[in-house]
């Protein structure tokens, strides 16, 4: 009988989004895996963000408001600076969600009022 190395645990960081009218009325706090998207984890737990693009940074649709730990994860470069200059409710915490790679202890995520989509899919 082989002994199994002990499988590493992935550090999680605990997201919390504010409320929202439509996506999030009540708020909602999750634990998201480190390194993936934040796009990916804010659909993965019930909250149907835009991203017409897919989640390859093109679109400005998945915009978020970073209010608190953006220090934790990797500032936006040119490309996503440029799209977000499309974006409604700009202001210095905007990020792509798609863009953002979660990290850190922990997340404090503001859904704008209105995206850029006119037309939102059902």
């Amino acid at each position: 009988m082989t002994d199994k190395p002990d499988t590493p645990v992935k550090p999680m960081t605990c997201i919390t989004v504010q409320p929202h009218a439509s996506l999030c009325p009540d708020g909602l706090v999750f634990e998201a895996r480190q390194g993936r998207k934040l796009v990916d984890e804010l659909l993965a737990h019930g909250i149907a963000i835009e991203h017409a693009c897919e989640k390859v940074g093109a679109c400005a649709t998945c915009h978020v408001h970073l209010r608190e730990g953006a220090e934790f994860v990797n500032p936006a470069d040119d490309e996503e600076e440029d799209q977000l200059d499309d974006a409604w409710g700009l202001d210095a915490q905007s990020r792509l969600s798609c863009c953002v790679k979660v990290k850190g202890p922990a997340l404090v995520v503001a859904l704008p009022r209105y995206t850029k989509n006119h037309a939102r899919e059902a």
